[in-house]
Formats: C-alpha cells, structure tokens, sequence
C-alpha cells in the first residue's frame, strides 16, 4: 500500500508526470552527450617558437611571424607565436599544455632555454603525444636533441651560395601532399651524416648545387615517433634567406602540422 502510494504521488499536482521525467532525462543525455563533441570541435592549437635573432630586413616579424602567417588558411587551427623573450620563454600559463604541435627555431641562443622548459617540452612530446617540428639550425636546440637522444650534428655548415634541390622521395607521405620537387636558390648547405637515429621516413631528399658546378646529397624532411610524440625536422630555414614566404615550403608546413599533431584515441 505504500509503495502504491508512493507511486501515485509522482503523478500528482505536486509530483513529476511520466511525461515530465522522459523530457528530463533525455535533457540530461543531450547534455551528457554534447560534451565529447564540444571537445572534438574545439580548435587545436599549433604554437610557433623563434629565439628572436633573424634580421629584420629578411624577417619584419621574425621566423615565428613568416610560419604562422603561412598557417594561417589551415582549417580548425588557432595559430600562436611565442618568443624567448616572452615571459616563461613564451610558455607562459598553459600555454604548452594546450598546444597540440609546437614549431621551434633556434640559432644563436639554445643555451639560454631552460632545462625546466625542456623537461616540459619532452613530457609532452613523449608522453602526451605533442607533434615537435624542427627547423634548420634547431637541429642543435635543447627540445630537439632530447627527443632525439643523439649529437644531432651535420657533416659541415657551408654558407657559400649553394643552391638545393627538394626532391620528395616519399610521395605517399602526408607531409609531401601537393608537393613537387622544386628549387631554393640559396640556402646554407648541410652536409651528411647527420647524426640522429635512423628515420622511420625520408620525406624530401636533397641535391645541393655549389657554386663550383658540383653537387653533394643532403636530406630535407625527415620524420620520427618519440613516445606518444611525432616529430619532423625540415632541413631549410636559414634566416637570411626569405626560404619561409615561398607558398611551396609553407604548404610543407601545413601538411607537417596536420601530420604531427595527436592522433583521436
């Protein structure tokens, strides 16, 4: 008889109609379920990183400003500079933690990122599965050499106005999407070996064309998984040559963001 009663007080002026609880709980099941899909169409976040010594009559907004500007028709992407002299070397607040590929220059002053920055860095990457793109003489940054565990050192470092051939020598990979080969004019030449662990991929292989009518191979994309993390170092860059404007180059930085950044588990 309680029981009788306690149900048909439910039904009552003062209780919940059968219709009213079917309306609340399919409420709260949209609600339940928007959530996954508001986080699925959130922006991911590529954060572009440059120590701040390019001249600026090559680079008016420094290497991050020429890369992000070419980032920007990416679909989904909230595009974002930082510099070392940013407070926290540019990862400031969550900065880092909400960044799904992380783009570095460096040159003259790898020694004066810190070696906490770093560790965060490197947790990120292998751990949380962070995309890390190097480029140029970034193959002797801090971030780099910790995920790659080796010297990282080329051959030999020539600025003597070679010219190199980008020649895509994995045309299947992401990264080499609507890229043909194709010439820089200038660049500072790269000479092999280098030394990082073996590749899982050669995106662009290279020809350098020196000034004395001779030619020497040197590699131009290569890729890595570390950890959770993918990783790209794109051999060009150098920061007296305006290399980072040409659409080509900037379509390389579009498909290696795409490529690098996490994976939907």
């Amino acid at each position: 008889m309680n029981r009788n009663r306690r149900c048909s007080s439910l039904s009552g002026d003062q209780g919940l109609s059968r219709r009213q609880l079917l309306s609340w709980g399919a409420a709260a099941a949209a609600t339940v379920l928007s959530r996954p899909v508001l986080a699925q169409n959130r922006l991911r976040r590529v954060v572009v990183w440059s120590e701040g010594t390019a001249p600026a009559d090559v680079y008016p907004k420094d290497i991050n400003g020429a890369i992000a500007d070419g980032l920007k028709s990416l679909s989904g992407w909230e595009v974002v500079v930082a510099n070392l002299n940013d407070p926290d070397q540019g990862f400031s607040g969550s900065r880092l933690e909400q960044a799904d590929v992380l783009i570095w220059w460096g040159h003259k002053k790898h020694g004066d990122v810190k070696d906490a920055l770093v560790d965060r860095i490197e947790r990120r990457v292998k751990e949380q599965g962070m995309g890390f793109i190097a480029v140029h003489s970034s193959h002797f940054a801090k971030p780099y050499k910790r995920l790659m565990g080796t010297a990282c050192t080329w051959g030999a470092y020539k600025v003597d106005g070679s010219a190199v051939q980008l020649i895509v020598k994995d045309p299947a990979h992401p990264i080499a999407q609507g890229i043909r080969n194709f010439t820089l004019p200038k660049t500072e030449r790269y000479a092999e070996p280098f030394a990082t662990p073996t590749p899982e991929a050669v995106v662009f292989d290279g020809l350098y064309l020196k000034p004395d009518g001779t030619s020497e191979p040197g590699r131009q994309g290569l890729c890595w998984t570390v950890g959770k993390g993918r990783v790209f170092y794109f051999t060009p860059g150098h920061e007296t040559y305006p290399d980072l404007f040409r659409d080509d180059v900037r379509r390389i930085f579009r498909n290696a963001v795409e490529w690098a950044a996490p994976r939907a588990s």
